[in-house]
């Protein structure tokens, strides 16, 4: 594209599971993500968000409306929000009136971003929701009727969420597939794509959302948020060892055995077998794990790839003051995109 974003025109954001790291409670996992918060704040992050997940062993983040209240009591300026609700899991009118108090209570400053996900296992589903049984029609038709209950009460309207109700609560759709990139483009939503994890289709689904997008009276033009794996260090061979937590977590997911967030271990990569390293290569295709000059080239390419308004960085590294170094790294190496842009 000839009107290609450089690094510095990308906004940094992050995505936050609430990790509980090994040896550590939940009450300790949540002060970091509200300590990781205020220091993403003050890098001049955009956005901080944290992801439904429910019955999983080291993820504190399945009450999100609740901590989205926490996170945004506790910082300024930056917008908090959820990457995402898993819609299958609730009542529209529940969101709507979840976060309309959220926006009443921090104006202009929260996001909802909605998944397809139930995000859990079966039986948690069915503990959520009893015996609904979800069809693949009932996402476009909550999120419509998501929308109409954050919109202004129009004359007559039975059904009305108090609070929430003419708040227009930002609605962002995400995916992992192309299902999402079109309900996005139909309705002229932004997209965040979950490449953190999922990055297989992510070229092809950012390109159909562009080329399919119908602008709407929330969004002018397409918006594309990304997910990032990053794990940044002073240089390579640290952030390598400190990714071994992620490499273990990610591990943990692909073999269902799930356990709170690990110490990093040395040489951990090469103790795998093949197939494993390639497993996990995989799942973190997307992902920038260096020294400066490491992440710098990483996010760069990603940029020239994706074209992408918006990085949504997830940092999951042991140490909570070595996660807030990665993130300086990572602000520093947008800064540095844009002083040799200049030069």
């Amino acid at each position: 594209m000839a009107d290609m974003k450089a690094l510095q025109d990308i906004a940094l954001s992050m995505l936050d599971l609430v990790a509980v790291r090994e040896g550590g409670t939940v009450a300790d996992a949540l002060a970091i993500s509200l300590r990781t918060a205020r220091h993403a704040e003050s890098l001049g992050f955009k956005r901080y968000w944290l992801a439904e997940h429910h019955n999983m062993a080291g993820i504190a983040s399945s009450a999100t409306a609740v901590l989205v209240g926490h996170i945004a009591g506790g910082t300024q300026r930056i917008r908090v929000g959820s990457g995402g609700i898993m819609l299958p899991n609730h009542a529209p009118l529940v969101v709507a009136e979840a976060f309309g108090t959220l926006a009443e209570l921090y104006p202009n400053r929260i996001d909802l971003g909605l998944g397809r996900a139930p995000g859990t296992d079966p039986t948690t589903m069915r503990a959520l929701r009893r015996d609904r049984v979800e069809t693949e029609a009932d996402f476009p038709r909550d999120v419509a009727e998501l929308q109409q209950l954050l919109a202004p009460a129009q004359p007559g309207q039975r059904l009305i969420a108090m609070p929430g109700a003419g708040t227009n609560v930002p609605i962002w759709l995400l995916g992992s597939s192309l299902f999402s990139a079109q309900l996005a483009a139909e309705r002229g939503l932004p997209y965040a794509f979950a490449s953190h994890f999922a990055p297989r289709l992510l070229l092809q689904a950012i390109d159909l959302y562009r080329r399919q997008f119908r602008p709407s009276a929330t969004l002018a033009q397409p918006y594309v948020v990304i997910g990032v794996p990053l794990i940044a260090a002073p240089t390579d061979e640290e952030a390598e060892f400190l990714a071994s937590s992620t490499y273990q977590r990610v591990l943990g997911i692909l073999t269902g055995d799930r356990r709170r967030l690990q110490p990093p271990v040395e040489n951990f990569a090469a103790q795998l077998r093949p197939q494993e390293r390639a497993a996990i290569g995989d799942f973190l295709a997307a992902a920038v794990i260096g020294g400066p000059d490491t992440v710098r080239t990483g996010l760069t390419r990603l940029a020239q790839a994706t074209d992408a308004d918006e990085f949504m960085l997830v940092s999951d590294i042991f140490d909570p003051a070595l996660r807030l170094r990665s993130l300086d790294i990572a602000a520093a190496a947008r800064a540095a995109g844009s002083a040799s842009a200049t030069t």
